[in-house]
């Protein structure tokens, strides 16, 4: 572990100004990263008409998102893979080769033919590329965030490797903007047809111009100090894992800061945007427009986080923000559905809907092969098409072989039981249930979609800025602690690794595992409970064994 400086002791250099611009050049570069990774989520109702029409919309929405995931998924073994090349051969060279992976890999998803062209090896294609990005990503950040607080002065790294941490907020505001952009230019009918494919295609001009930054960059003056005296690992992968006394930090990393500072950030941007288009029904580029006015509002907190965490210590600011996160996101998203759709607010508090049937017949609503049509008993039917209108309704204890019966407000719906109808009769009944549904739902006051005119959109943006704020306070000091963790010599590997198994797993899963939460349950709030008792378990774990590394050397 490093060492306690002294403010007696000299700094291990002096910052110059070209040193800062070459900063804030590593620091552009990775905003082009997050622009292509976070493409991918922005557009993922798009991707799932695309290249998953072959399942049902909700199962396709879903594996849309899991594709969304799989890239997150992958990045740890990008951690290791590149990880340890940057602690043998440099860090520069390193973010270079992942720089290009992302880059093509991006570009090549433009191209990609959909799936009405060439069947199922059109999301099998999606995926390999999704793969490809996750493993670039696995070696960028760590790379990133050692070259910078490398570069720092002691007393400045939460400030300077803040920077680094804008670039994620960065990369997917940029990503908002160039699909905001092109949405408004062409029509939401043409944007949806082959305009989508544009931010894909534009980043290729994106990679040139990030390309030719990294190529100005010198290495890391601490990494070149090291190689000139002969102090490199050379088995970082064996010296960062296979020794207690190093992988124990790991594991206080992964599990006393990450992981809540994961779900925090995922949560407060990405999930808070698939909740406004999909449960919430707002218009696609009306969410668009108000997630990217909160993040322009709370993004100079990330600068601002990462100075105090040199003065008071990079500890209570992140645990603070996975303690206020674990007790003010339900009455927050609580506050957001009153507030973008208060007609759907005002309905589900005036005539909820109530779903009562032997829970033993009811099936999980999510389809892992995307060919269930979910048919089979009343109760499938009719949860399949509550989930599919992305309602929130409640269970309740039906009597056993019972058919299904939907309660909405004060309307007594049956749905269809196949027990006692099958073939066409069946078809029939399932489509004039799905029709009184329809009626019922609006009967009760439930909208079709969020009404622009009776949106708060300044409660919106207030809610969101509140969401963003949170992700500004864990992740804004996230970098120079992880830094500050551990040796140089296997700094790039040991850092990298939790640090994406937290925002690969904990983080880049929670999408998808909400929205299973949300469909199996039926209740739009459900999911919330995955980021919550994550963050809870980092504020535990980081009270107990997370040290204070703000006055560290990091030389050693």
């Amino acid at each position: 572990m490093a060492t306690v400086y002294e403010d007696s002791l000299p700094q291990h250099h002096e910052a110059t100004q070209n040193e800062k611009l070459v900063i804030a050049a590593s620091s552009l570069g990775t905003v082009f990263e997050w622009y292509d990774f976070y493409l991918y989520g922005l557009l993922a109702t798009y991707i799932s008409q695309q290249f998953f029409s072959g399942v049902n919309e909700t199962t396709g929405f879903i594996f849309a998102l899991a594709a969304f995931a799989a890239g997150f998924a992958v990045r740890p073994f990008g951690a290791l893979v590149f990880g340890r090349i940057g602690d043998l051969v440099g860090r520069k060279n390193t973010f270079l080769v992942t720089m290009g992976i992302m880059g093509l890999s991006t570009f090549a998803v433009g191209l990609l033919p959909s799936y009405a062209s060439i069947g199922i090896a059109a999301p099998i294609i999606l995926l390999i590329m999704r793969l490809l990005q996750g493993l670039a990503l696995g070696g960028e950040y760590g790379g990133a965030a050692t070259y910078v607080a490398e570069h720092a002065p002691n007393n400045k790294r939460g400030l300077y490797t803040s920077w680094i941490q804008t670039t994620a907020t960065l990369g997917l505001f940029a990503a908002l903007l160039v699909v905001i952009g092109i949405r408004l230019a062409m029509g939401e009918e043409s944007f949806a047809s082959w305009g989508w494919r544009l931010p894909f295609l534009i980043s290729i001009v994106l990679l040139a111009v990030s390309m030719w930054i990294r190529l100005q960059l010198n290495e890391s003056p601490v990494f070149k100090k090291m190689k000139e005296e002969g102090k490199t690992s050379k088995a970082p992968l064996t010296e960062a894992f296979g020794q207690w006394s190093n992988l124990r930090w790991v594991l206080i990393a992964l599990f006393g800061a990450v992981a809540g500072q994961a779900v925090v950030w995922y949560c407060g941007q990405f999930y808070a945007l698939f909740f406004l288009e999909k449960t919430l029904k707002v218009d696609g580029a009306t969410a668009n427009i108000l997630i990217a006015i909160a993040l322009a509002l709370a993004t100079p907190f990330f600068v601002i986080f990462g100075w105090l965490s040199d003065k008071i210590g990079r500890k209570p600011i992140i645990l603070g923000g996975c303690f206020l996160a674990a007790i003010a996101y339900f009455p927050l998203y609580g506050a957001l559905t009153g507030a973008a759709n208060p007609a759907l607010a005002h309905a589900q508090a005036a005539a909820p809907i109530t779903v009562s049937v032997n829970q033993e017949e009811c099936s999980f609503q999510f389809d892992p092969v995307g060919r269930n049509k979910f048919d089979s008993t009343s109760c499938d039917i009719a949860k399949a098409w509550l989930a599919k209108a992305g309602v929130d309704y409640h269970n309740a204890e039906g009597a056993v072989g019972a058919a299904a019966q939907v309660r909405v407000g004060d309307t007594l719906l049956t749905a269809p039981d196949p027990k006692a109808l099958s073939g066409e009769a069946l078809t029939t009944a399932i489509a004039g249930f799905q029709g009184e549904m329809k009626a019922a739902l609006a009967d009760a006051g439930y909208p079709a979609k969020a009404d622009d005119a009776q949106m708060n959109k300044v409660a919106v943006v207030a809610i969101l800025w509140a969401l963003a704020m949170l992700v500004t306070m864990v992740y804004g000091p996230i970098a120079a602690m992880l830094v500050e963790l551990f040796p140089s010599r296997i700094r790039y590997t040991s850092m990298s690794l939790p640090y994406h198994i937290g925002n690969g797993w904990f983080g880049g899963f929670l999408p998808t595992t909400a929205f299973a939460m949300v469909a199996a349950t039926g209740n739009i709030y459900y999911g919330l409970w995955y980021p919550v008792v994550i963050a809870a378990l980092t504020v535990v774990v980081g009270l107990l064994f997370l040290p204070e590394t703000f006055r560290r050397k990091i030389e050693d």
